[in-house]
This record gives C-alpha cells, structure tokens and sequence, in this order.
C-alpha cells in the first residue's frame, strides 16, 4: 500500500497541492497535518502514519522538508520504517528512494542541504532581530494582556484563577501582570 503524508506549518497555509500530487502518486490513505516540521513532537498525525504502515508499505511524501527539518529527525523516522520494513519516497526529489542504495545516498546527502538551509534561515531571522533591535525597530511580541484591566479585576477583589478566567488568559499571565505593580 502506498501512504502519503503531507503537512504545512500554518493553519493559514494550504495542503491542496500536496494531497493533488500524493493521490496522484497512487496514495491510498494520506495522512495530513497542520504542524511545524523543526520537532516531531506534538506530531500526532505523522505519529499515526508511523503507526499505520506495515511491512512492504511505501510511505511517500513530496518532499523531505514535509515530513523533517532536521538530519536527526529524518533519519530517526526512516530508520522506524526500515525496521518496520516500510519504504519511503518523496515526489518532487524522485531519486529518494530508500528501498535502493543509491536512494539512501541521496537521502543522507538532502538531509544534510535541508538543516543546512534551516539553519541559515534561522540565522538570517536572528540577525534580522539583532539589527532591528539596534535601531530600535524590534520592540518584541505586542503585549495581548491588559495590565490595567487585570489591576482593576484584582482591585474588585477578583483571585488570580477568577481573572484568568474572565480575561481568557492563563493564571500565571495574571501574577505577571500584578507583578508589574511591585
């Protein structure tokens, strides 16, 4: 059986292009999710991929960048298929293909090109910040808390938990807010 999984990092962002190519590919079950690739954890529909194939099962992907960000992660799922006897292809990069020796070549050669553009794009994003925050440009993630309303709620002799509650936020976002008064 052929398996697809496919994935986005965003909510906002669309999968329709990956699911066109994988049933195209001959997929009979896909696997989709709405995740970011830099960790496996919290990945729980690529978990129940991992869980569904069996042996003689290929598992296809469109690129490797869908399934993992990192050297470690990618090697650590397929070496889980090999083990499970399951192959693993991607669409766009044809040659990965690691039930051939030349396909697991070129699967640890993009492995290592794919950390490497994650981590310069990393490292573009933190000079980015680093320049913006000497201009003074960068002033942070907005503030989504009300520090006055939360004081107000307080000052009404509402408790931490009651405040939380009342504003949607967590507890500890409220003693953050309080804490601003001492």
């Amino acid at each position: 059986m052929i398996v697809g999984y496919a994935r986005v990092s965003t909510t906002d962002q669309d999968l329709t292009i990956q699911m066109d190519a994988l049933a195209a590919a001959g997929c009979e079950r896909v696997f989709e999710e709405k995740r970011s690739g830099t960790t496996t954890a919290g990945r729980e529909k690529l978990a129940d991929c991992l869980d569904f194939v069996r042996e003689g099962d290929i598992l296809l992907v469109t690129r490797l960048d869908r399934i993992a960000r990192s050297q470690h992660d990618l090697h650590a799922i397929v070496r889980k298929l090999s083990d499970k006897g399951v192959g693993f292809r991607c669409t766009e990069q044809g040659g990965v293909d690691t039930t051939t020796s030349t396909g697991k070549l070129l699967l640890g050669i993009l492995a290592t090109v794919a950390e490497f553009e994650t981590d310069l794009r990393r490292e573009r994003q933190m000079e980015g910040i680093a320049k913006a925050k000497t201009a003074g440009i960068y002033k942070g993630r907005k503030k989504t808390i009300d520090d006055t309303e939360v004081r107000r709620l307080s000052l009404e002799g509402n408790g931490p938990a009651a405040i939380a509650k009342e504003l949607g936020i967590n507890r500890a976002s409220v003693y953050r807010a309080l804490s601003h008064d001492t």
